[in-house]
């Protein structure tokens, strides 16, 4: 066979060898040898597709959709004063959500008009709004995001914040279509319009209208509304209260979601135009400082005992309803601040104050005052500290001995020192009768009153008289009344020492027996909440009955009788000054306490209508308890239930009572005082006899002590009233008796003028100080030859430097060199109770008729 050889026809060409990279492209010139040929161009093109497509079915077939977030659902409660104005509240987020049925239609409008128009046509998200954004932001326009409303929704009830990476945002393609199929557009659409951050701590229009408005999303106007869908972007720099740029872009995204709801044909082109701009509202973030702290922690702890757990008040949306007056609560506060911290006769920083009130009908409380403020320190005083009660315990041992049979008008030594039969203690492993004192001067051995009944030992808590009263009616029974009258059991003891108060209390729970004294007898417990409502159902509702007849109404009676003494003759003088609107002293009992080396100082008082109680104690820095140091007008002194408490409660309740209906305790008609076991010689003796209804008012009463003579005036039949007045005679002693040596009727009122000292030169205040400086006010009061006492209280209403209150008023009459109050302004702040290190005073010195012992 002959050789093959190429033929001269076709020559022969090296062939070139094909690589990935094929160009420029063989037998192609110029341009056209780099563009791809068709083949490959349809290749590429189903090659992406079949990638996106493989992709999109794995993400499809993979991923879930996943669980909402955990607060997605959480909801804000929100906590209402009695008058149902807002308190404060417990939130996870700040939200409340609202069905698109109970929100403006014109909501779900702006926001579908600014944020995604084409919401309803679309299946979750839009693949022609996606290439308008890239075209846009590649080309330099106008920068967009090619989220639609539901890949928005995804993002905010699935994934949580900081999801951003390629895969995050392709997962929320995927789950957005997911999303799309299973839910109907209003669905997501509601989901939106509650789960949107709006700013200002707000998720949502429900929180984010009274955030914004303080309105409820109901009343949005339009123009609100737009506002709000406005700022959606960027809320937290679009709020107009950050300053004048970004209030102009908030005015710029509200004029375009009112254009594109014009254009939209959501609203008319006139509504667009004579819309405003709104102005939204000062933002004052939710606090727990303050007040409120205090009470929202006593809300959580009694719901807390209900089931309703905290987490439950954090998410799940609640309307609670307390008892709390808003205005008792602003006075309990008011009157806090009078003590000073500041200056000369400072009290101690450490010093626990407490203010309860408690309304007898159910119990109440309609006044919480604790401490300062919660985020300062979250300890209340008033339920969480405990102090020695003292004398406020006397009252139980009292109703103990009438319950069983004895009367007032009984006689007993009250002399001091003095063992009590039966009241032992051991002495170097020997069992010994105890020596107690009534109270007095340090090292006095304490006042003795001779042969006196219990009204009147009542009235100047007699020791060693109520000693005896419980040897005879055993620590036991005294102990069983003040568990009945709501004092809890690990708050009182079987001890005859429980007669003087020796085991710790907190103050509600004395401001809630005391309830049970106003109530005459029937006990109801404390509380502080009415009802928790999730929605329209009510979860709990305060409805426990009042105990009747949890003691014996007929002792009450009696033992209020008593109560009434120390305020009209005894330690609690000082609330003579609370009077009803026609100038008479309203109806007050109490008792004044405070305990050795005065650890603490109470008053406890009730009205019909309401019962108050002021406590004080003192910590040291190791958390133990201190002598009061004394501050103030009793700077110098000792600090007793005679002093601050009984004046506090004076001056808080005269802001309590302001309105309120005067109603009297139930008719007691005392007994006849039983003959004494050995008569007082400072009694008169006895009149002659004179028709059986009539009487004859001795004479010689003037320049005796006031007890003998209201005992002589008892007697036959008489009821003796105080009044204090200024004479030569010595202060305590009698200056005049109404209708002396005269003929009355038996049972008739006697007007006691009770001396209070020699009349000084007197002064008036100037005039004109309120609202003037400081300088100005001491100034003037110099020189009137008084000595101005300022003091610095903050004041979110008055500049700092003014002076908002003068004590004694401007004009008042006083003697000439007397302190004059002056309340100054320190600019804004609030009351409470400081915490610095304490100065403890040594708890000695004068009280008010109480003392030594447990008055």
């Amino acid at each position: 066979m002959a050789n093959w050889s190429p033929s001269p026809i076709w020559p022969q060409t090296p062939r070139r060898r094909r690589g990935i990279w094929n160009y420029p492209r063989p037998h192609r010139t110029g341009l056209r040898a780099w563009v791809p040929s068709w083949r490959v161009v349809v290749g590429t093109i189903l090659t992406g597709m079949s990638l996106v497509v493989g992709l999109f079915t794995a993400g499809w077939i993979g991923w879930a959709v996943p669980q909402e977030r955990p607060e997605i659902g959480s909801e804000t409660t929100t906590v209402y004063y009695a008058n149902d104005k807002v308190m404060g509240k417990f939130a996870a987020v700040d939200r409340t959500i609202r069905s698109l049925d109970e929100l403006p239609p014109y909501v779900g409008e702006a926001v579908l008009a600014s944020e995604d128009q084409n919401f309803r046509d679309h299946f979750g998200v839009d693949p022609v709004g996606m290439v308008r954004a890239l075209v846009s932001n590649v080309t330099g326009g106008t920068r967009q995001g090619a989220s639609t409303l539901t890949q928005q929704y995804v993002e905010n009830t699935y994934f949580e914040p900081g999801q951003t990476s390629y895969a995050d945002k392709f997962r929320e393609v995927i789950v957005a279509v997911k999303v799309d199929r299973d839910k109907t557009k209003d669905e997501i659409l509601e989901g939106y319009v509650n789960r949107i951050y709006l700013g200002r701590g707000a998720y949502g229009f429900e929180a984010a209208a009274k955030a914004y408005f303080n309105k409820p999303a109901t009343k949005l106007t339009v123009s609100e509304t737009a506002m709000l869908v406005g700022i959606i972007p960027s809320p937290s720099y679009w709020d107009p209260r950050f300053g004048e740029e970004s209030r102009a872009v908030a005015e710029e995204k509200w004029a375009r979601v009112l254009r594109n709801m014009a254009e939209l044909g959501h609203i008319t082109e006139e509504e667009r135009a004579a819309a405003t701009f709104p102005e939204p509202i000062e933002y004052k973030p939710v606090s727990r400082a303050g007040q409120v702290g205090y009470l929202l922690e006593e809300v959580r702890k009694e719901l807390a005992g209900f089931g309703i757990s905290e987490e439950q008040l954090m998410t799940n949306g609640y309307r609670i309803k307390t008892t709390i007056n808003p205005k008792w609560q602003r006075a309990a506060v008011e009157t806090a601040n009078t003590i000073p911290y500041k200056g000369e006769g400072a009290a101690s920083k450490r010093l626990g104050v407490s203010i309860v009130s408690v309304d007898p009908k159910d119990g109440a409380i309609r006044a919480l005052y604790g401490g300062k403020n919660y985020e300062e320190r979250p300890f209340n005083a008033a339920t969480d500290g405990k102090a020695q009660p003292g004398s406020t315990f006397k009252p139980f041992t009292l109703v103990g001995a009438l319950e069983q049979g004895h009367e007032l008008n009984e006689y007993y030594t009250g002399n001091s020192p003095m063992q009590i039969p039966g009241w032992t203690e051991m002495v170097n492993g020997v069992e010994q009768e105890k020596e107690l004192t009534n109270f007095g001067a340090a090292g006095s051995g304490g006042e003795s009153f001779g042969d006196i009944d219990l009204i009147d030992a009542t009235a100047n808590s007699v020791n060693t008289v109520y000693a005896q009263l419980n040897v005879e009616i055993t620590p036991e029974k005294s102990q069983d009344v003040a568990i009945r009258a709501g004092i809890p059991p690990e708050s009182t003891n079987a001890e005859l020492s429980n007669v003087l108060g020796t085991e710790p209390v907190r103050a509600v729970d004395l401001a809630g027996a005391y309830a049970t004294f106003a109530a005459q007898g029937t006990r109801s417990k404390t509380h502080i909440v009415t009802s928790v409502k999730d929605g329209e159902l009510t979860i709990h509702e305060w409805s426990d009955a009042p105990v009747q007849g949890a003691i014996d109404p007929d002792a009450m009676a009696k033992a209020t009788y008593a109560m009434q003494k120390v305020v009209e003759e005894g330690s609690g003088a000082p609330a003579q000054e609370l009077l009803a609107p026609d100038g008479t002293p309203w109806p007050v009992a109490g008792k004044t306490g405070s305990t050795n080396r005065n650890m603490a100082a109470w008053f406890a008082g009730y009205i019909p209508q309401l019962s108050t109680v002021v406590g004080l104690y003192q910590e040291t820095p190791e958390g133990g308890q201190a002598p009061i140091t004394p501050f103030g007008e009793w700077a110098g002194g000792s600090l007793t239930g005679g002093t601050w408490p009984v004046w506090a409660w004076t001056e808080y309740m005269k802001q309590v009572t302001e309105g309120m209906e005067v109603v009297d305790f139930p008719t007691y008609e005392p007994p006849l005082p039983s003959p004494s076991p050995s008569p007082s010689p400072s009694t008169s003796p006895s009149p002659s006899a004179t028709p059986e209804d009539k009487v004859l008012v001795p004479f010689g009463l003037v320049g005796q002590r006031y007890d003998g003579v209201a005992r002589v005036l008892a007697e036959l039949g008489l009821r003796p009233r105080m009044v204090e007045v200024e004479s030569d005679q010595a202060p305590g002693l009698v200056a005049g008796v109404q209708h002396e040596n005269q003929e009355v009727k038996r049972g008739s009122d006697i007007r006691v003028e009770v001396s209070t000292g020699p009349d000084e030169d007197t002064v008036q205040v100037p005039g004109g100080l309120v609202g003037g400086d400081e300088n100005n006010a001491r100034n003037q009061i110099q020189r009137a030859g008084l000595q101005p006492d300022i003091q610095y209280q903050p004041s979110q209403e008055v500049g700092q430097g003014v002076v908002m209150d003068v004590n004694p008023d401007e004009g008042a009459e006083v003697p000439s060199g007397s302190p004059v109050q002056v309340i100054v302004s320190s600019g804004p702040g609030d009351v409470g109770l400081p915490t610095d290190e304490p100065t403890d005073g040594n708890g000695n010195g004068n009280g008010n008729g109480n003392g030594g012992g447990n008055p």
